[in-house]
């Protein structure tokens, strides 16, 4: 159990540091700033463009949007 632990203290070590380098950037992690997410289709996968939007940050790009939007009482 003790590897086990240490590989998800692991993970969640690198999250934090990740968070904490979006937060000093100021830019979204979900969507890492663009404010949309660049999906993976051909030719024969229709996405209408308002799905592209970043859900997480509401499109801005912004880490005080995605930290309002995923951390407000609901």
């Amino acid at each position: 159990m003790g590897i086990f632990n240490h590989f998800f203290d692991m993970i969640a070590a690198n999250r934090e540091k990740k968070l904490e380098k979006m937060r000093d950037q100021g830019i979204c992690p979900e969507c890492r700033g663009k404010g949309y997410h660049a999906p993976i289709g051909n030719a024969y996968v229709y996405m209408p463009s308002f799905d592209y939007r970043c859900y997480s940050c509401n499109g801005t790009g912004s880490f005080n949007d995605w930290e309002n939007q995923t951390h407000s009482p609901t």
